[in-house]
């Protein structure tokens, strides 16, 4: 079927144009002369048509040697037209697959851009990561110095109530040999005066004297106690401080522990996610090694492609030059 219009009677006008300007009209000539437009196969098929029609009646009244080079012109001109239309197919499967092919290659690009950027930002959040661990580190190592500066301190208070606790001991001690000897005291006092009231009354005036010095010793006796009694609330009393000191600094002890627990939690997590970005930038990097890869097959294959399409123009030249060669070789007859 012909396209764009190409019919029998536009292929007429332009065979007889041709024949005007004493040229053979070839499919080609024809085709150029019709603007470039219109099948060869069609263009053939008309132009055997009109060259059927234009037969002359009486085939002894053309001579054999024109004849002959009719019949071997349209023998060349289908052989030529034959080997062109393999070579146009083979030109226009070539160029469809050379544009898929760089249509892939353009996504193939793409793609591997996609992955360098991918790429890029995963190093970036993994230099990040390892940012971030290192500060975590740090804070870590900061929170050691600082438990071991409470348990330092907390050894140092124990030391210090262990001593406070030798001090009410030996209060309590010195506390309880007074009593014992105040009641000692009392009761060598009471035996004394049991035993001088048999005595002579004149001898109540010493011992009154005596009981008095006595008395007088057991106040003295009484005021150390007391003063032991006081020295003994103040140091219950700094006990009771240093008791809510250490229990501070326990408390204290317990939520630095807990934060650095919490540390070490953190510190786990992180080289968790630093793995798992080490293992996604593996994954990138061999993807974007098969995309190379691909990419340089495709770079192949265009090549190879290339090949074949010099040799089908190797052998379009070839037939072109086997259709022509019996068009320049006119025969004479004597």
């Amino acid at each position: 079927m012909a396209r764009g219009g190409v019919n029998k009677a536009v292929v007429q006008i332009a065979r007889s144009a041709i024949l005007a300007r004493g040229e053979h009209p070839s499919i080609d000539a024809v085709r150029i002369e019709l603007g470039n437009t219109g099948s060869k196969t069609t263009i053939h098929r008309y132009l055997k048509e009109l060259d059927d029609g234009s037969a002359p009646a009486d085939p002894s009244a053309e001579p054999i040697d024109d004849e002959l080079l009719a019949l071997v012109t349209r023998l060349a001109q289908r052989l030529k037209e034959q080997a062109q239309e393999p070579i146009d197919q083979a030109r226009e499967q070539y160029e469809q697959q050379r544009l898929a092919l760089e249509a892939e290659l353009i996504q193939l690009r793409q793609d591997h851009a996609q992955l360098e950027k991918k790429h890029d930002i995963q190093g970036a959040a993994l230099a990040k990561e390892s940012e971030a661990l290192s500060d975590t580190r740090s804070m870590l190592q900061t929170e050691q110095t600082r438990n071991a500066g409470l348990n330092q301190a907390l050894a140092d208070f124990e030391l210090r109530l262990q001593d406070k606790d030798e001090q009410i001991r030996s209060l309590e001690e010195k506390h309880l040999h007074a009593r014992d000897a105040l009641e000692h005291y009392r009761n060598a006092v009471k035996e004394q005066r049991e035993q001088e009231q048999s005595r002579h009354e004149s001898q109540v005036q010493q011992l009154q004297m005596e009981l008095r010095q006595a008395q007088q010793s057991a106040l003295v006796r009484q005021d150390e106690i007391t003063q032991l009694h006081r020295d003994n609330e103040r140091l219950l009393t700094e006990n009771r401080g240093t008791l809510r000191e250490l229990s501070l600094l326990q408390d204290q002890l317990k939520h630095s522990n807990q934060r650095q627990d919490q540390l070490l939690e953190q510190a786990t997590r992180v080289d968790s996610e630093r793995t798992l970005l080490q293992e996604r930038l593996r994954v990138a990097l061999l993807d974007s090694q098969t995309l190379k890869q691909s990419v340089d097959e495709q770079t192949q294959l265009n090549q190879s492609l290339e090949k074949q399409l010099t040799q089908a123009q190797d052998s379009l030249r070839l037939a072109t030059t086997v259709a022509a060669a019996p068009d320049a070789a006119e025969p004479k007859k004597t």
